[in-house]
């Protein structure tokens, strides 16, 4: 299969993983908590395994020999912080109510919706599926720049972004169904606000790709490390913990290290 192809369709599937998250958000079970709360450890655990181990690595050795080790080196550090530089300002920017990060539970939304206007619960349904759009097009960049650079971590780096994406599609769809009483219509806009990540992905190929080389490369690496750690620290394990006991987080972050471990050993 072409290369792009591929990357385009595993950004498709991480992207609209969302439309998961919507389905879960009308058949909420204590196990289906206990689940996700394992599956979000394990996202996290891939993430932050592949970031520091592999990812980051390799945007070192890129920049390294366009630069210069020490050079290289900085460049590297920056970029890295660079990335969750991004991803930290875009969460400042959007109201903690509206914030994908900032976690949501389905039965919350139950709650509200005995509470709040339905007006207001499809407002917030409504900005939640923008602010998760805002982050998906820098997701939707890594997962690609990833599945084409690197392609025997793509299909990992995928799956984790894809659960990480579930509870996302849980915040768009739990109010609007709450608002409007339409499974079909909530989730009709989770599952449209992951198409972010594709278009990200879209944007980095017609933008970045005709002046591709080392340097860009490298940089473009490291932010999507940086990206990928953060996300991990700040929504990933947050959210495990809060949808399970804190022991099943953990274990399904150190079941992630092992799987992203052993896949990576398997294509060497």
């Amino acid at each position: 299969m072409n290369p792009v192809i591929f990357a385009f369709l595993l950004t498709l599937f991480a992207g609209l993983s969302t439309g998961i998250g919507s389905i879960l958000a009308f058949f909420t079970t204590s196990e289906n908590k206990k689940f996700l709360s394992v599956a979000l450890g394990f996202s996290a655990g891939v993430m932050i395994y592949v970031s520091m181990i592999e990812i980051f690595a390799k945007a070192r050795n890129a920049l390294s020999g366009s630069l210069g080790d020490t050079p290289g080196a900085w460049a590297t550090a920056g970029a890295f912080f660079g990335g969750i530089f991004v991803i930290l300002v875009i969460d400042k920017l959007i109201p903690s109510e509206e914030n994908p990060h900032e976690i949501h539970k389905a039965e919350d939304y139950a709650d509200n919706g005995k509470k709040m206007p339905p007006a207001k619960l499809m407002r917030m349904g409504m900005f939640t599926a923008l602010a998760i759009g805002i982050h998906n097009f820098p997701e939707g960049l890594a997962t690609f720049i990833s599945a084409l650079q690197a392609p025997s971590i793509a299909i990992p780096v995928a799956v984790a972004i894809a659960i990480h994406n579930i509870p996302e599609g849980v915040a768009v769809s739990a109010p609007i169904y709450y608002a409007t009483g339409s499974k079909r219509k909530a989730f009709r806009y989770s599952f449209l606000s992951g198409l972010a990540e594709p278009v990200g992905a879209l944007a980095g190929y017609l933008i970045l790709m005709p002046f591709i080389n080392d340097v860009i490369f490298g940089v473009i690496f490291a932010a999507v490390a940086g990206i990928m750690v953060f996300i991990s620290l700040d929504e990933l394990l947050p959210a495990a913990r809060e949808y399970g006991e804190h022991h099943l987080s953990i274990y399904g972050l150190i079941g992630g290290m092992i799987v992203m471990a052993l896949s990576l050993l398997l294509f060497l």
